[in-house]
């Protein structure tokens, strides 16, 4: 079986470096599995020289000799150059494109996406910032056949990743580069699924089932904090939005970047304004009041245009800082 894989950022490029071990296995030869080809988004310009960037997954396929497909768009083109691969199957993620009827008819055997959601709950772009959002204990990881609605094709199979309250979007993506959750449980069900269609010749899938639920695009503007909310939501938030778009704040009309929090099971005794900065402990962090009388401890903050700092460091160069009022505008 030959696959064509479609993909753009690092996780992506993750989980294709082992579909490429797993390609170079005895099992997989047993099976005639071959990655025919890898597409994936043009270089984008990047940084303040706009400079042309190449997508992780496109650093992959050329390091492994793998031909490799950059398209703006998937028109007549990209079908007619993909078309002379024999690709049986489209293997897909996050590549950040739809798959219309004319580009899926190239595949026999259709297509399969990884999406890191227990579907049909948070379909979409964004499912694993969603699962941190709202605090849930365990994040689903779906392969799915590819529909020409999004993120509505039958389940090939579902797992789950045990969840400890103290991820990161970052973390359960993309990982220190090498591996993380996401990409290892996602590319051991890939795999069974390519086994089981290698032997089978076909894709057996179940139709989703139960209540749906939608992912929207994050936003930069997104990342604002409003000090109003309980410090939970607030630390949940922080950790969503890493590594983009970061969440923030202002001060004395200066955009504030708070990196990294945990919120404390203490209450204020009285009523304090949401945002004040209540206090800064050596030993444990900047505490700063949020709502229902919540306080959130602070670890590592970044004025715009700095490095990031820990919350001895910020303290040693704001001294001022006590006693602020953190704002949702200028």
């Amino acid at each position: 079986m030959k696959i064509l894989y479609a993909g753009s950022p690092l996780a992506s490029a993750l989980v294709l470096k082992k579909l490429i071990e797993f390609s170079n296995s005895d099992v997989a030869r047993s099976l005639d599995f071959k990655i025919a080809g890898v597409l994936t988004n043009p270089p984008a310009a990047r940084g303040r020289h706009k400079e042309l960037v190449p997508t992780e997954v496109s650093r992959v396929a050329k390091e492994f000799k793998i031909p490799l497909f950059e398209f703006e768009h998937l028109f007549a083109d990209s079908r007619l150059a993909i078309e002379p691969l024999g690709a049986d199957l489209l293997v897909s993620f996050d590549y950040g494109r739809i798959f219309g009827p004319k580009f899926l008819s190239l595949f026999a055997m259709g297509g399969i996406n990884l999406h890191p959601s227990a579907l049909p709950l948070y379909r979409g772009c964004t499912p694993v910032p969603a699962a941190i959002l709202n605090g849930d204990n365990r994040l689903g990881i779906t392969v799915q056949k590819i529909a020409l609605k999004t993120d509505e094709g039958d389940i090939l199979a579902q797992d789950f990743i045990e969840l400890d309250g103290t991820e990161t979007t970052l973390s359960l993506m993309d990982g220190n580069g090498i591996e993380s959750p996401v990409t290892l449980k996602g590319a051991e069900l890939l795999i069974d699924v390519i086994k089981n269609a290698c032997i089978q010749k076909k894709l057996d899938g179940i139709a989703q089932q139960g209540e749906s639920s939608y992912t929207p695009f994050i936003k930069k503007e997104d990342g604002l904090i409003d000090w109003n909310l309980n410090a939970h939501s607030i630390e949940r938030k922080i950790r969503a939005y890493t590594p983009w778009p970061l969440c923030y704040t202002f001060c004395k009309g200066q955009k504030l970047l708070i990196l990294k929090a945990v919120p404390l099971d203490c209450a204020l005794e009285s009523d304090v304004e949401a945002g004040t900065v209540l206090g800064y402990k050596k030993e444990s962090g900047i505490e700063i009041a949020c709502g229902d009388k919540t306080v959130l401890l602070v670890k590592e903050l970044q004025w715009q245009g700095k490095k990031a700092m820990d919350y001895k460091s910020f303290m040693n160069g704001a001294r001022d800082f006590i006693d602020c009022v953190l704002v949702d505008k200028i």
